[in-house]
C-alpha cells in the first residue's frame, strides 16, 4: 500500500496524521486501522495537552483502576468499576470535541453555542455521578 500523499503534523499533539480523510478512502483492514489510529493518537494527545479536565480524569483513572483490583469483588463487578471510569474519559473527549467545534465555528457569544457547551458539560456531570453511584453501590 502506498503512503498517503499528504501527511501533516497536528499542531497541538505533534502526531503525524493524514491531511484529510481521503487518505483512508480505498483502504481496508489493517492499513485503514493503522492510518485511523493516527487520528485517535492525535485526539488523545490533544485532549491531554489542552484539557485540564481530561488530565484530571486520567489521574482519577490511574488511581481508581488499580484500586478496583484491591477490593474483594466479582470479576463482573471489577469490570464494571473499570468500565465506568473509562466512560468518564470518553464523555470528556466528546465534551471537549463539542467545545472545540463550537469555538471553531465562532467565538461570538450565542445562545445555541452556550446550549451546546452546557449540554456537553451536563453529560460529563452525569458520567461523574454514574462513576460515584456505581462505585458506592458495589463497594458499600
Amino acid at each position: 500500500m502506498s503512503e498517503p500523499t499528504c501527511v501533516v503534523t497536528d499542531a497541538i499533539s505533534g502526531v503525524d496524521v493524514p491531511a484529510d480523510g481521503a487518505a483512508l478512502k480505498g483502504r481496508s483492514g489493517l492499513a485503514r486501522i493503522w492510518y485511523a489510529s493516527g487520528y485517535s493518537a492525535a485526539g488523545l494527545k490533544a485532549a491531554y495537552m489542552g484539557e485540564a479536565a481530561f488530565r484530571q480524569l486520567v489521574l482519577l483513572n490511574l488511581l481508581l483502576i488499580p484500586l478496583a483490583f484491591l477490593f474483594d469483588v466479582s470479576r463482573v463487578e471489577r469490570a464494571l468499576l473499570i468500565a465506568v471510569v473509562f466512560l468518564g474519559l470518553i464523555v470528556e473527549l466528546l465534551n471537549s470535541a463539542i467545545e472545540a467545534t463550537v469555538d471553531r465555528i465562532s467565538l461570538e457569544l450565542h445562545p445555541l453555542s452556550k446550549q451546546a457547551k452546557d449540554m456537553g458539560s451536563a453529560a460529563q456531570l452525569l458520567a461523574l455521578l454514574l462513576i460515584l453511584l456505581v462505585w458506592l453501590t458495589i463497594l458499600l
